[in-house]
């Protein structure tokens, strides 16, 4: 994401270094370039990370010049585990970065990670209200999949992300909604979990099945 907007910040062959503590960068430079079409210059180990140089080209699909209907990226979210929405709107990001047109489908137990944190006015029925008090209520109130020990392992993955300057999920979703990611609340699972429009952290759009099905094409798609 930090390469991409420092690419559109520069002229056509000018060059961009970037310095990273990631191993797995090495491998991600050069596929960014080639799915972008920017200049993929040198890539080189210094002092326990990696320096990349990349020359930005007049030819290249980034994200402020890629044609959106040839490259779309979908994903339904259908779980509300801290840890698969982390990676949900990860990726999300990075295929926006790579100038791909994202859709991000939330359905059933996903729409809990699109849910404001603090009260909301909204007209309900009790049993609507039931699975409002049962279901959490927001991305800060997530639990892992695994080893969530009474809220500790939700405590200590947000303590290491802090370390590693990893964005947290909050921060992932206003990155997402800022790179032009489609965060679409499915309506049919909003009727039947008693979730309203009033609920919803802003930037999110409602829609159905066909809306989603349309966009996905003959793209690629995954479903967390």
């Amino acid at each position: 994401m930090q390469l991409s907007k420092a690419i559109e910040r520069i002229g056509d062959g000018q060059a961009v270094s970037i310095l990273s503590t990631d191993p797995g960068f090495a491998a991600d430079v050069p596929a960014w370039c080639n799915s972008t079409g920017n200049i993929f210059q040198s890539l080189e180990p210094e002092n326990g990370s990696y320096k990349a140089v990349v020359i930005k080209s007049s030819g290249a699909s980034c994200p402020a010049t890629a044609e959106p209907a040839d490259k779309k990226f979908t994903n339904v979210v259908f779980s509300n585990d801290l840890d698969k929405a982390l990676a949900a709107f990860i990726i999300a990001n990075g295929a926006a970065a790579m100038g791909y047109q994202v859709t991000l489908f939330f359905t059933f137990w996903g729409l809990n990670v699109l849910r404001r944190n603090g009260p909301v006015s909204a007209k309900k029925t009790l049993v609507e209200k039931m699975f409002g008090w049962m279901m959490p209520k927001g991305p800060e109130k997530l639990k892992l999949s695994q080893m969530q020990m009474g809220g500790m392992g939700a405590a200590m993955i947000k303590g290491i992300m802090k370390q590693k300057n990893v964005l947290s999920l909050p921060e992932l979703i206003d990155e997402a909604i800022g790179n032009g990611v489609k965060i679409v609340a499915c309506t049919m699972s909003m009727d039947l979990m008693g979730i309203k429009s009033e609920e919803l952290i802003d930037g999110i759009e409602e829609g159905g099945v066909a809306m989603y099905i349309d966009h996905i094409g003959g793209n690629g798609n995954l479903f967390i």
